[in-house]
């Protein structure tokens, strides 16, 4: 079970919202989905995005920023302690 954080900073850039987690082992956004895409990358540690459909991928900060399409349901856990990852959607929109 992924024990729910919210996030450490937040802010808007031409147009886009980026949404900071910072997260240790077990931590992160339980199972949830949104009416839009978003991008998620890992800039530092690791977590796993897990999709409803029971793929998942685990991303370190050498993997490529994904995305993730509108009315998937998909979840971010966080693997290791001083993880952070950021989720990026068209401004205007909530996380």
């Amino acid at each position: 079970m992924t024990l729910a954080i919210s996030m450490h900073h937040t802010f808007s850039y031409a147009g886009a919202r980026l949404n900071v987690y910072h997260a240790n082992k077990g931590e992160g956004l339980p199972m949830h989905g949104h009416e839009y895409s978003h991008a998620t990358m890992c800039n530092a540690g690791s977590c796993k995005i897990s999709l409803e459909n029971g793929k998942s991928l685990v991303m370190t900060k050498a993997t490529q920023p994904i995305n993730l399409p509108a009315g998937i349901q998909h979840e971010i856990v966080a693997l290791e302690n001083d993880t952070v990852f950021v989720n990026v959607f068209a401004d205007g929109k909530q996380s």
